[in-house]
């Protein structure tokens, strides 16, 4: 049988790219009607799944994700300026005790869940890191972990705290405008000089994690160049949301276009005990929260939304539109992700090495 003709294979290759642009639009409407955190990339993530598994798979451009990597690097420094640092020094000792509580609370839960022979050391560690869900799933795969279960336990958790702190918020605090339902100023004017830098940046950090392979890769590039060129140069990141989303789409279709039908079977059968697991991490940190607010005079939400297991975005979406001190809060999130960022990949090789699972992914 003759092979495809090229026109054959490229119009093939349109179908499917038509297909899976459509179906990540219909599911990231849906999300963002469900006011879902981050619902662009749990739509792009959820549509690579439903494309891999119906063998349709569509190969996204490794210039293209490396460049997303970048800009979500930019992005976490363009969260984290100078004055969250000066927080953080006023209120050192609680800030420490909140930072590593939560990480150490988190890797005691991944301990346990590879002791249980239910994932992988490595996996299980960067699947329980509180912080950044994306920045994590990402991390995972540079350092040897399964992205695919890392990606599930992340997003789990980022909808189930998510969940939770827009009821906290609205309970407790009064917020003004649930997460996820801000509405997104998509045309809103650009700095085209300050973009124009900015996607130079990405690329150029890009280009050195495909060169160089440094662990953390374009992410932790990107981060370091982000922090020189805001925190150091004095220039402003321009990363409007069209840009975001644009990444956003890259990752999720890398990251889901990964599973295939054995990984969801075990996706499945540990979900129920992931949903425990993630759901006692969550009550220790507000047992962790209770004590803040015993101990320092903070009001509830305020405590609830610092010690909050990750989904810094969502957090940071809630503590805008909450009378709640947001600074503080994000303060207690910001150091939390660069603890993670700096002993994440020490902690996690230790982990495979003294659990009871060996770190292969699951097949």
């Amino acid at each position: 049988m003759p092979a495809p003709s090229q026109d054959v294979r490229s119009a093939s290759l349109a179908v499917r790219w038509a297909g899976l642009l459509a179906l990540t639009a219909l599911l990231s409407g849906l999300l963002a009607l469900l006011r879902t955190p981050a619902p662009t990339l749990l739509g792009a993530i959820v549509a690579g799944v439903v494309v891999a598994l119906g063998e349709r798979r569509v190969p996204v451009p490794m210039a293209g994700f490396m460049l997303s990597q970048g800009l979500l690097g930019m992005m976490i420094a363009r969260a984290c300026p100078l004055p969250v640092f000066t927080e953080l020094m006023r209120h050192w000792e609680v800030f420490l005790l909140g930072v590593t509580s939560v990480i150490v609370l988190s890797v005691g839960l991944g301990w346990q869940l590879a002791r249980w022979r239910l994932l992988p050391g490595s996996t299980a560690i960067w699947g329980s890191f509180p912080g950044a869900a994306t920045a994590m799933t990402l991390l995972a795969g540079e350092f040897g972990a399964d992205v695919r279960l890392v990606a599930l336990m992340q997003y789990l958790r980022v909808v189930m705290v998510a969940s939770l702190m827009m009821v906290a918020a609205t309970v407790v605090g009064g917020a003004d405008a649930p997460a996820g339902h801000a509405r997104v100023a998509w045309m809103a004017p650009v700095d085209g000089p300050g973009l124009t830098l900015t996607l130079g940046v990405g690329a150029l950090a890009a280009l050195a994690a495909w060169r160089w392979r440094p662990p953390g890769g374009a992410l932790v590039l990107g981060l370091a160049a982000g922090v020189l060129m805001q925190d150091v140069a004095g220039l402003d990141i321009a990363l409007p949301p069209w840009l975001l989303a644009a990444a956003a789409l890259c990752l999720g279709w890398n990251i889901g276009q990964r599973f295939d039908r054995g990984v969801i079977r075990h996706a499945l059968r540990l979900l129920p005990r992931l949903f425990a697991v993630l759901s006692l991490l969550i009550l220790l940190c507000t047992g962790m929260a209770a004590l803040l607010v015993l101990w320092m005079d903070i009001d509830p939400l305020t405590a609830y939304l610092a010690m909050s297991p990750g989904g810094a975005d969502s957090v940071a979406l809630i503590a805008a539109s909450s009378h709640v001190d947001a600074p503080f809060v994000m303060a207690m999130q910001t150091g939390r992700l660069l603890a993670v960022l700096a002993v994440g990949p020490a902690v996690a090789r230790w982990v495979s090495r003294h659990s009871s699972l060996p770190p292969a992914p699951v097949q």
